[in-house]
């Protein structure tokens, strides 16, 4: 324990970082070289000013709406940075922003175009090895549709964080059901259709009301822990990735909505894309499945569902670690949780390459 001089020290340093130097998290982005690019996506290797590494390929899958900061959140807390420097050849898939354009845009898109080009440039450019898919929340319910829909994609295994997959398992929408019900289904569709999908600001303002009570008591937290520069650090951070929300493109918001939430497609394996069928028991890689102990928006049950659908996939690993929906991807905690059992998982796919 640091002594109570120790401590007003270390408060009054980090008072004058947040003061005169805007903060003290280290938000610099972990190098990165762009290889490729097309319509909503941005393909990059990071880097870690060294010399390039040669191993097998690692491509983390952001969701929709969030940004892929997610990945990188801040130094000391990235999983970009951790897999980096671990000695991973590590890539990111990146979105941009989504316009009023773009409204017309369904899941195909993503699942059809955006993430299998991304998949196959990984695959090129680290010598024509395959690809080992790490994606969060949407992500992961998209890479494991990819995979499941075009089976000759060089993907080697995946690790799903925080993906819900029966949506009935999730309580934070569970009010809503009788309206969704009494509307006929269409409750939201006038809205997200007028606006073009879901605009970035309700995104934001969505997501912080998830976690409305730490909201309300976070001025006396910070107060409280006004000493910790790192617990600063990553509310800094947190704050940061809050305000580079996206929005979701209006067709693909539908169906996301009438899929996934109204007819709860996933949690019987299958999604009916206007008539097409994608089943996950086509998906034939390895997989991870982590849940964070303390996610609303994806609890653990509804995350779990999914380590029962994949009836091809030779191995199905299932691990919960603490954390909400970020915090089990980026939080403090999971640099010796989440980050543990996804190295754990990687060596383990990556060694029978080698041998």
């Amino acid at each position: 324990m640091a002594t109570p001089p120790a401590r007003l020290a270390a408060a009054a340093s980090n008072v004058v970082g947040k003061v005169l130097h805007g903060g003290v998290a280290d938000l610099r982005p972990v190098p990165r070289v762009l290889i490729d690019q097309g319509p909503n996506r941005s393909l990059y290797r990071l880097t870690n000013g060294k010399s390039p590494e040669t191993g097998p390929p690692v491509l983390l899958v952001p969701p929709l709406a969030a940004p892929a900061l997610c990945f990188d959140l801040r130094r000391g807390c990235s999983l970009a940075e951790h897999l980096v420097e671990g000695g991973r050849n590590t890539y990111l898939v990146d979105y941009g922003n989504v316009a009023f354009s773009d409204r017309r845009l369904g899941i195909e898109h993503w699942i059809e175009e955006v993430l299998p080009r991304a998949i196959r440039k990984v695959s090129e450019d680290s010598g024509g090895q395959g690809v080992h898919v790490v994606a969060w929340c949407l992500g992961g319910i998209f890479s494991l549709l990819t995979t499941a829909d075009q089976p000759d994609l060089p993907i080697e295994s995946i690790a799903t964080i925080a993906s819900p997959f029966d949506f009935t398992a999730i309580p934070l929408i569970a009010p809503f059901r009788p309206l969704v019900d009494l509307t006929g289904g269409h409750l939201l569709t006038p809205f997200y259709r007028a606006l073009g999908g879901a605009p970035s600001y309700l995104v934001s303002r969505v997501f912080r009301a998830t976690g409305i009570s730490k909201e309300i008591t976070k001025p006396l937290a910070i107060l409280k822990n006004l000493d910790d520069r790192d617990y600063l650090a990553q509310i800094e951070a947190v704050d940061h990735f809050m305000d580079n929300m996206i929005a979701y493109p209006g067709r693909t918001f539908g169906q996301i909505y009438h899929r996934f939430f109204r007819a709860n497609d996933l949690a019987e394996g299958t999604v009916d894309l206007n008539g097409r069928i994608i089943a996950l028991s086509g998906v034939k890689v390895p997989t991870l499945v982590i849940a964070g102990q303390n996610d609303t928006i994806a609890p653990r049950a509804a995350v779990e569902r999914l380590t029962e659908l994949l009836d091809n996939s030779p191995s199905v690993t299932f691990e919960t670690a603490p954390g909400g929906h970020l915090g089990v991807l980026t939080g403090r905690k999971a640099r010796g949780t989440t980050w543990r059992y996804l190295d754990r998982f990687l060596d383990e796919q990556i060694a029978p390459e080698s041998a």
